[in-house]
């Protein structure tokens, strides 16, 4: 196994399962591996290992209910979440993985799963046929949906004597799961990343406006991911219901030209811009200042187009990454395409609107990304949140070239 090049803080929760003895093994080869690791234990898992043997080998306090009272802090589980770059839950039992779906949080552990921006990484173990229960496959289901990263578990002869799935994953496939996350969350250190959301609304007279139901989640999501990456993130954003994370610097505006202004203030000093934002395309060319009466059976309204913020800053990205979406009804890949030439984009992301699953309001998105050297990849449908990633992943080979060029970048107006 590789080393991570630079340390990391790893928290570490053990809950109680016959399993967490090899928690003890995972805290080993995570050192080994250059991580500072602190852990955390649920009362239940002091009945199988103690604190001491995992204090003597992280050199650490274990931390483990709300009201400790050798603990630095009253807020622990905010200042540890804080400090934390990965929250891994190994072994994690059925219990802690019903409190992370559904936000219960009645320990010191639940309660950092409720503040963690950072990756988190689950993995189960418990009976078979409590890993195969309903409930337990639709929480897991849930946490997928959301971003988490789930470990296992393996099949075989379990400690009650049963054999099935809900052995916990070998400790070198978790701790490999754990580098490769933090190796990835690298990607985006020291890059500045505009994205813009939700919907834009021009308005006809002061009650009145022509918009969308975009509901910004796409955009929330990648702004979300990017930061958990590394990166400082401003986030650009039309009306929406959506709240931003803390350390996210947030703009919000209501119409197309208050965005293009926001976003071209902001764009001298960033390195990857992702507008996931649902633009209107036009405007009324002209706003009666009094309501409009209904006074008629039929009203006539004429519209002009809305300045295209994106070919705008595919004229002169210079040296920027530029990632477009492109919301489409039918041939995704076809429409997809011409829009990326045209607006000189390194990625567009083509999703399907139209669909009760996907698209606009959906927690869900069915996509095909293409780049601008030539790759396609047609997504199936998944969520918003797991999406995010897949589309900040095809910036790999643009952030290893970008390493090798000179940053000057076109000055934009």
């Amino acid at each position: 196994m590789r080393s991570i090049k630079k340390q990391k803080e790893v928290l570490l929760g053990v809950t109680g399962g016959i399993a967490a003895y090899k928690a003890a093994e995972i805290v080993r080869l995570l050192r080994k591996n250059d991580c500072s690791v602190t852990v955390v234990m649920t009362e239940s898992a002091k009945q199988f290992i103690t604190p001491l043997t995992f204090e003597s080998l992280t050199g650490r306090h274990v931390y483990s209910g709300l009201f400790d009272p050798q603990s630095p802090s009253a807020m622990e589980h905010i200042e540890l979440s804080k400090k934390s770059d990965l929250l891994l839950i190994a072994p994690a039992t059925a219990n802690i993985i019903g409190k992370a779906a559904h936000g219960v949080a009645d320990d010191l552990l639940s309660c950092l799963l409720m503040t963690v921006i950072k990756p988190i990484i689950i993995a189960p173990a418990m009976n078979a046929n409590m890993y195969l229960s309903s409930v337990v496959q639709e929480n897991i289901s849930c946490l997928r949906k959301r971003g988490v990263k789930i470990i296992g578990p393996e099949k075989g002869e379990l400690a009650c004597g049963d054999e099935g799935p809900g052995r916990l994953a070998e400790v070198e496939s978790i701790v490999d799961a754990v580098k490769t996350e933090l190796k990835t969350r690298e990607k985006l250190n020291g890059k500045e990343v505009l994205v813009t959301a939700g919907p834009t609304r021009e308005p006809m007279d002061p009650v009145r406006f022509i918009s969308n139901p975009s509901s910004g989640k796409m955009g929330f999501a990648l702004a979300t991911e990017a930061l958990k990456r590394g990166a400082e993130v401003t986030l650009i954003s039309g009306p929406t219901k959506q709240e931003p994370l803390p350390g996210i610097k947030f703009i919000p505006v209501v119409t197309a030209r208050e965005m293009k202004e926001e976003v071209f203030k902001c764009l001298p000093k960033i390195d990857i811009v992702i507008m996931a934002a649902a633009v209107g395309d036009y405007q009324p060319v002209r706003y009666s200042k009094q309501k409009i009466k209904k006074d008629k059976e039929l009203l006539v309204l004429e519209f002009k187009k809305t300045i295209d913020i994106l070919a705008e800053i595919g004229k002169k990205k210079g040296n920027k990454i530029l990632i477009g979406f492109a919301a489409e009804t039918e041939q995704l890949a076809g429409n997809a395409k011409g829009k990326l030439k045209k607006k000189n984009l390194d990625i567009i992301v083509a999703n399907e609107i139209g669909i009760s699953e996907s698209g606009f309001q959906s927690d869900f998105n069915k996509t095909v990304i293409l780049t601008k050297g030539g790759k396609q990849e047609e997504l199936p449908l998944m969520s918003k949140t797991n999406l995010a990633g897949k589309i900040l992943d095809m910036l790999n080979p643009y952030l290893i070239s970008s390493l090798t060029t000179t940053k000057k970048f076109s000055r934009l107006k």
